[in-house]
This record gives C-alpha cells, sequence and structure tokens, in this order.
C-alpha cells in the first residue's frame, strides 16, 4: 500500500476530455502523479503528468503504454477505466459495425487495462481499480440497448474480476454516472434527458465533483474490504 501520493500513480484512460480531462486535473491537483490516455492529444501541462495517445481497444499500443509505465514509474497504484463511447438510436436503426465499435471500446478495452493493470499491481500487493457503467442499465433505456448492454458486461467484468484479483490485493469497483452535460450526451433531445432525469431519486444533472467524491471512496486504503461493487449515482 503506497500512503505517499506524490509517489501514486492514477492511470486514466479517455483522460483528454470530458470526466477523463476532470478527473486527470483533479488528481494532478490532490498530489498524485497521473498518466493519461486517449485518441486525441491532450491540453494538460503539468510535471507528474504523462499522455499517450492511443486506441484504448489495441492490444498492442496498450502493452506498449504498461510497458512505459513499468519502467517510469516501477508501479501502478489505482486504474480509472474512462474511456467509453455510446450509441443512443432505436435497434433497428443500428448497424453491427456500430455495436462492434461500442463494445471494443467499452468491454474489450476496459478488459485490457483491467489485466495490464493488476500484472503491476500484484507486485506491490495492492491496487484500486474502478470501472464505468451508467445508468441506463438499471433504467433499461428504450434508444440506448447497444449502449446499456456493453455496460451490463462491464458490470460483469467488474464482478468477476474482484473475485479473480482479490488475492493480489486489488479491489475491483465500478461507478454508473447519471447524465452530465459533457459531449458524451450533447446529441440526445432535452425531452429525453428530462425523461432520464424524472427516473432518477435526485432530479438533477450529476456534477463532476460527484464522480470524483465516489472514486475517492473507492479508491481509499481504508476500501480495501470493498470490491465488486457498482455504485448509481443520483438514486437510479
Amino acid at each position: 500500500m503506497n500512503n505517499d501520493k506524490s509517489n501514486s500513480v492514477v492511470l486514466i484512460t479517455g483522460a483528454s476530455r470530458g470526466i477523463g480531462l476532470y478527473l486527470t486535473q483533479y488528481y494532478l491537483g490532490r498530489g498524485y502523479c497521473v498518466v493519461g490516455c486517449s485518441r486525441s492529444e491532450s491540453t494538460v501541462s503539468h510535471a507528474n503528468y504523462l499522455h499517450h495517445c492511443l486506441d484504448v481497444s489495441d492490444e498492442k499500443a496498450v502493452k506498449t503504454l504498461f510497458s512505459t509505465i513499468r519502467k517510469a514509474h516501477k508501479r501502478l497504484d489505482i486504474l480509472i477505466n474512462n474511456a467509453g463511447i455510446a450509441s443512443m438510436n432505436h435497434a433497428l436503426l443500428t448497424p453491427l459495425t456500430t455495436v462492434e465499435k461500442v463494445f471494443s471500446t467499452n468491454v474489450f478495452a476496459s478488459f485490457l487495462f483491467c489485466r495490464e493493470a493488476v500484472k503491476l499491481m500484484r507486485k506491490n500487493g495492492y491496487g484500486r481499480i474502478v470501472n464505468f457503467s451508467t445508468v441506463a442499465v438499471p433504467f433499461a433505456l428504450e434508444g440506448e440497448a447497444i449502449y446499456a448492454a456493453s455496460k451490463s458486461a462491464v458490470e460483469s467484468l467488474t464482478k468477476i474480476l474482484a473475485k479473480e484479483f482479490a488475492e493480489f490485493g486489488v479491489t475491483v469497483n465500478a461507478l454508473g454516472p447519471t447524465p452530465i452535460l459533457t459531449d458524451l450526451i450533447k446529441n440526445i433531445p432535452k425531452d429525453k434527458l428530462d425523461k432520464l432525469l424524472e427516473k432518477q431519486s435526485i432530479k438533477r444533472f450529476g456534477k463532476m465533483a460527484d464522480v470524483s467524491n465516489a472514486i475517492d471512496f473507492y479508491i481509499l486504503p481504508e476500501s480495501e474490504f470493498i470490491t465488486g461493487q457498482v455504485l448509481y449515482l443520483g438514486g437510479a
């Protein structure tokens, strides 16, 4: 276990915008050493930040990334699997290529990063992995069959990896945010968003701070007994 944040290494996928960019800046501000990755370049410039441009579902590129982390830091304490894409169309209007793309980014990439992360984490007998789901799963939202199905797969992955990785001192949990005003939902009609908010116990858009607050709980050293859990924000 590493209680010195200046030496703690956090890997964040999808780090160049939206929630990923916020989390990158948030954990840098809290004194962590952050490694980020995304398809695009990052606007973040910080002495404790290293950014990699890659396709998160490219196994060779992902292995190269972890090799770089191993050489530079010799450890990885926290993985935040934030990268994700959505498909919000009726099933009859969704081509198979879209299904493949969504599952490749949301499921296959999450698996790749979890698998490679634990190889580093188990060397120190400690690690925290946080995957991302969505409230579209418990709400079974129409028009989001593929997106919700991919995140359901992430939830199953989370619960099973929590059991497989427990012997290494690694916890694996998932977070399901409510709609947050990011690029992911910018094209969703207002009436659909309003209907979604009505399903929540707390009827408002999520805030970035809601996300970081939940992640902070998951990654606490004292949260070593919390694993295999899915936390939905907003009272889903």
